[in-house]
């Protein structure tokens, strides 16, 4: 199946379990893989024949910055539904990486990465 790729979309929000958390914005990024057949927009040069690249960013942006999720499990879970339902996609890999998680130590970032598939 062919992809399309999104890669370090980043957003400043406020996710997470502890009370400071849901006050003190993070930033978060995002890498989206969609999986489509591209054959008929390659053939035809056609936008209405793939996804607008523009409209994805728009969508997650809203999902991430508008809601607060305890989890970033539930954010990608979220961004994967809402992806899967409003574009013509037959599946989606979302990765939510949390680089200023709360926890002591070094590191670059902590992440969950779903994979989820129209039924």
């Amino acid at each position: 199946m062919d992809r399309i790729i999104a890669k370090g979309l980043t957003f400043t929000a406020c996710h997470g379990v502890f009370p400071e958390e849901k006050v003190n914005p993070q930033t978060f990024k995002v890498d989206l893989v969609m999986y489509k057949d591209l054959e008929p927009a390659g053939r035809e040069d056609d936008l209405s024949r793939t996804v607008s690249y523009a409209q994805v960013y728009e969508v997650v942006k809203e999902l991430v910055e508008g809601k607060s999720f305890n989890l970033i499990e539930a954010l990608a879970q979220n961004i994967a539904d809402k992806l899967l339902r409003d574009f013509p996609l037959e599946a989606v890999e979302v990765t939510v990486y949390k680089p200023e998680a709360p926890v002591p130590g070094r590191f670059d970032y902590f992440a969950v990465q779903i994979y989820r598939q129209k039924d």
